[in-house]
């Protein structure tokens, strides 16, 4: 934990409010992001960030890891495990609605034309796809490496692994991205 982090906390058990919107801040952006990519949707991703935090006011007296962030994420990462565990299968594209017609034969085709695959955007929206098809121990570890940053180390330490079993995953994730996005551009090229 930084200096800083520390005296934050101090402040906040003090009774300082101000210290702890600095903690939320200043964390927002990387626990947010990682609760987004492994949730549903932002209405989901709004209300484990909301409990993470909750959950972080309520333990910090027997707070004792030495780096909050990673703290914080694997609150985060128990939350959705919980939330996943307890949800409902959604229903599928590819699921039957009358006698031969599913949900996906109905909907428009999002495939973007010619003119549009060089944009970013969607180029960011076909990895974004494909990481959300990774299996969830690999995306987790994908996600908290490349959008928060964590160390293979404490990644190891939130989802409760090995750091070698952690660095797999991330190859793991790797592979399958890279053979996946392949597939996808060979199959949008024609190749």
């Amino acid at each position: 934990m930084t200096d800083g982090e520390e005296k934050r906390i101090e402040q906040y058990r003090e009774g300082d409010i101000h210290a702890l919107e600095e903690l939320v801040e200043k964390y927002r952006r990387p626990l947010f992001g990682f609760i987004l990519k492994m949730t549903e949707g932002r209405d989901d991703a709004e209300e484990i960030f909301q409990e993470v935090w909750l959950r972080a006011i309520r333990n910090l007296d027997s707070y004792k890891v030495s780096n909050f962030l990673s703290w914080l994420f694997k609150i985060a990462h128990n939350l959705v495990i919980d939330r996943a565990r307890k949800k409902k299968p959604a229903m599928s594209l590819q699921d039957p609605i009358e006698e031969a017609l599913t949900m996906e034969d109905r909907v428009a085709s999002e495939a973007p034309g010619p003119d549009e695959q060089m944009n970013s955007r969607v180029i960011r929206e076909r990895i974004d796809r494909a990481v959300a098809e990774l299996p969830e121990n690999q995306r987790e570890v994908f996600v908290m490496r490349t959008q928060a940053d964590i160390s293979f180390k404490d990644i190891a330490r939130i989802q409760g692994v090995s750091i070698n079993t952690a660095l797999a995953r991330m190859q793991y994730a790797l592979a399958r991205l890279r053979e996946e996005l392949r597939t996808e551009y060979m199959e949008l090229s024609g190749s």
